[in-house]
């Protein structure tokens, strides 16, 4: 008899890129890529943070290098993934929330949210994978999505349309990319204790209704998630496409 063997985590010899990297839910993705061998590309806006952890990740072992780039400007998104290597892997992750009720969304707000959160995300994703196709590279495109891709939130109008966007941007992107070999899911994190949603919980009444809501009785880290993005990556979910990973504490099981 010849027992199976487990697919490999490792990702030695395969380029990623992650956006919005220099915090957060972005550098744990970067961190966890270069841990299983990955060479990690952190893009950023500005230059400090993702200059730091790629030094740190450098110091630690790994291999990373760094791309200031705003990803809401196309022609500068075209022209720096034209001129890089083709990556294996990305982890589309730059996101932003203003939380405010229905009522009160200004066009500005919408503008802000759905520029970086949908546009943004669809023409990185495009930019990087036309390279991933051309090079004939079996890629993997992971999608930070969000529970709230999959419910609604008080407060979140935006935020929901734009991760509900992103998992039917998932879905359809499957689809069109099976042919090449490129996989496409989506991570669905519940409320992640970062610099961006730090200010929230600030409000009391919103942190223990949060609390409720998450079965698992508390808020999700950075570390919760790294372990979802190598998976993802790797040859262990090379059969898995066009879908989501929700990792919620048990939100959306209600």
């Amino acid at each position: 008899m010849t027992l199976p063997r487990t697919p490999s985590m490792r990702l030695d010899n395969r380029r990623a890129l992650i956006t919005g990297a220099g915090r957060g839910i972005g550098l744990a993705a970067a961190a966890a890529l270069a841990e299983a061998g990955a060479h990690v590309t952190l893009v950023a806006r500005t230059g400090a943070e993702i200059s730091e952890a790629a030094a740190e990740i450098r110091e630690a072992g790994g291999k990373a290098d760094t791309l200031l780039l705003d990803v809401t400007d196309q022609p500068a998104v075209r022209a720096a993934i034209e001129a890089a290597e083709p990556f294996d892997i990305l982890v589309n992750n730059a996101g932003t929330n203003r939380p405010r009720t229905f009522l009160d969304v200004t066009e500005d707000d919408y503008d802000a949210i759905a520029g970086l959160n949908l546009r943004a995300a669809y023409f990185v994703a495009q930019s990087v994978v036309r390279k991933m196709a051309a090079a004939k590279i079996p890629g993997s495109v992971i999608h930070i999505s969000s529970q709230m891709g999959h419910v609604g939130g008080q407060n979140r109008t935006v935020y929901c349309m734009t991760k509900h966007g992103i998992e039917g941007l998932t879905k359809a992107m499957a689809i069109d990319l099976a042919p090449l070999g490129i996989r496409v899911n989506s991570i669905g994190p519940t409320f992640i204790d970062t610099p961006l949603t730090k200010p929230f919980f600030e409000n009391v009444a919103f942190r223990d209704d949060v609390l409720r809501r998450i079965k698992l009785g508390r808020l999700g880290t950075v570390e919760d998630l790294m372990g979802s993005v190598v998976f993802l990556a790797s040859d262990a979910a090379a059969l898995i496409t066009g879908t989501s990973l929700v990792v919620d504490g048990g939100w959306t099981a209600e």
